[in-house]
């Protein structure tokens, strides 16, 4: 009895060797979010995004270019360099605009909403195919009875997030 659990105990061993062995000698490339990133790319570069958004605060650029930064470091294993990356972005923001929602009686405005918009230029150095220029539009609406100098800040970081987001699913997941 004592031979045979060892030859079982041989034959376990045997096989999660195998399977071992076999996974190693594999590259595998996976991801959670999906992206389908290049296998040899290894940089990327994003470009300041200057505002040519007439209402738009002074900071919009900065805030945006940061958080396009911030998604793809924190979705990709890229590295991020200045300029000449293996994938690249590139643009402007183009939009900055309030417009009233579900007006009440008395013609007032119970919601306003909170339109940024951008145009982007992505190319890659391997996948020519997968090269674009589009433009991506994000809203917030916030209640009418706050001024925008109150909630701009917090709405400016969810439409960023809600672009980035956009632009990286175009870019990586065909989306």
């Amino acid at each position: 009895m004592a031979l045979k659990n060892q030859l079982k105990k041989t034959k376990n061993l045997f096989f999660i060797s195998c399977f071992f062995l076999l996974i190693s000698g594999c590259k595998m490339s996976y991801s959670f979010n999906g992206a389908s990133v290049p296998p040899q790319a290894k940089t990327i570069s994003i470009q300041y995004f200057p505002n040519y958004a007439p209402l738009a605060g002074p900071t919009l650029s900065q805030l945006f270019t940061e958080e396009l930064k911030n998604y793809f470091s924190q979705q990709t294993h890229l590295t991020l360099i200045n300029k000449g990356g293996d994938l690249n972005f590139e643009g402007s923001i183009t939009g900055f605009s309030t417009q009233p929602l579900a007006i009440k009686p008395g013609d007032v405005s119970a919601l306003t909403r909170l339109t940024i918009t951008v145009q982007v230029k992505y190319a890659s150095k391997f996948d020519k195919s997968k090269n674009f220029e589009a433009s991506f539009s994000r809203f917030a609406d916030y209640n009418s009875s706050q001024q925008l100098a109150a909630v701009e800040n917090d709405l400016i970081t969810q439409i960023n997030k809600q672009l980035a987001e956009d632009i990286f699913n175009k870019a990586l997941n065909n989306w």
